[in-house]
């Protein structure tokens, strides 16, 4: 059965920020190391790894809402900058926006259960929202308005 993960993405401004920041980072892995992994550090892993790895995703909190998602493709053991042991969550390039789903500021990631996630974004719903500057989307969408 299949079970996400829900994190904040600390510091990013828009989903296109989060595109910029992990091509950026996967473009010094390959520099650094020739991985060809786009990975994300947390503290802790997963004990519930094998129903995450069963189609789950990561869905990103931006500025309040969960706007992004992606694959989570593995796990690897990793270690930070001061060599303390951490998680990495092997993720797809791909981001796929969703339909914007108010949540409250978590520490670390959570588990979200499939029926609570925020459905993908279609094609149209993209375009129509692209269009717009962020903010003005985010209120027109609280407004019921898109």
């Amino acid at each position: 059965m299949t079970i996400h993960l829900v994190k904040i993405a600390v510091g990013i401004e828009s989903v296109e920020h989060l595109k910029e920041i992990q091509i950026e980072r996967l473009c010094k892995a390959r520099e650094k190391n020739g991985s060809a992994d786009l990975r994300h550090l947390t503290r802790n892993s997963p004990k519930r790894a094998d129903e995450v790895l069963d189609n789950g995703s990561i869905y990103w909190i931006i500025k309040g809402y969960i706007r992004v998602r992606q694959r989570i493709n593995g796990f690897s053991e990793a270690f930070d900058r001061n060599g303390k042991p951490r998680c990495a969550l092997i993720l797809d390039t791909n981001l796929v926006q969703t339909v914007l789903l108010p949540h409250k500021p978590i520490q670390g990631w959570r588990y979200m259960e499939v029926d609570v996630a925020p459905a993908d974004l279609t094609t149209a719903e993209r375009k129509k929202v692209s269009s717009l500057p962020q903010d003005m989307a985010d209120e027109l969408r609280s407004l019921g308005l898109l």
